[in-house]
């Protein structure tokens, strides 16, 4: 196999940013996720959200800088940006809900070839489970991505042909980028978009065990 580095959680981040489309109102997940709005390009207009009940969120404050009144759905800090606002969860999640979000970011446990997402729980007897908006999110927003290693620490693919965890959603995941590339997930399986340099299509098939077109 030839020699290809992976990337970074930074660079995973900026490769998300890349893709997301002037005007969009995105709401980024839980952990790897939040990490996108220190990458959007200056001058972009993209309107984040969190399903805690803030609009219009910033990059992370400066260090000395934190504000913990003012924090996203995973308790970190965030700023806000002119004309941001922060209201209820209810009316959060009726955005989610209601369809008004372009496109959500989320982790994942395990993603089918097909689109399926588990996120919430590993089905493990002690697994702490964690719903929180996912599941309004996947099947609220009109395009769900996946921000992820595409491997376990034990070497396991998470990307898989079909889910052995429990549900988040059924074929809401159009997009999981990840540390060794850029994949769409489609009625006939997975479609490349883009890769880490030194990796080959037959090698990424092999790491994933999954056919990649």
């Amino acid at each position: 196999m030839a020699a290809y580095r992976r990337r970074t959680k930074g660079e995973l981040a900026q490769r998300v940013a890349r893709d997301i489309h002037e005007g969009a109102y995105v709401n980024l997940g839980i952990g790897m996720p939040t990490l996108v709005a220190n990458h959007l390009p200056r001058g972009l207009e993209v309107v984040l959200h969190s399903e805690n009940g803030i609009l219009g969120m910033g990059p992370a404050p400066a260090v000395g800088e934190e504000d913990y009144d003012l924090i996203n759905a995973g308790k970190q800090p965030v700023t806000m940006l002119a004309g941001g606002a922060y209201f209820h969860h209810a009316d959060s999640f009726a955005m989610m809900r209601g369809g008004h979000l372009d496109i959500c970011v989320l982790g994942a446990f395990q993603v089918s070839a097909t689109g399926d997402l588990a996120n919430w729980h590993t089905g493990e007897k002690d697994a702490i489970p964690a719903v929180g908006g996912a599941m309004d999110l996947a099947v609220g927003a009109k395009q769900t991505w996946v921000m992820m290693d595409l491997l376990t620490k034990k070497g396991e693919s998470k990307l898989v042909e079909r889910c052995s965890y429990p549900l988040t959603a059924i074929g809401c995941v159009k997009r999981v980028y990840g540390d060794l590339a850029t994949l769409e997930c489609t009625p006939q399986g997975l479609k490349l978009v883009d890769m880490v340099d030194g990796l080959s299509r037959l090698e990424l098939q092999e790491l994933l065990r999954l056919p990649v077109t």
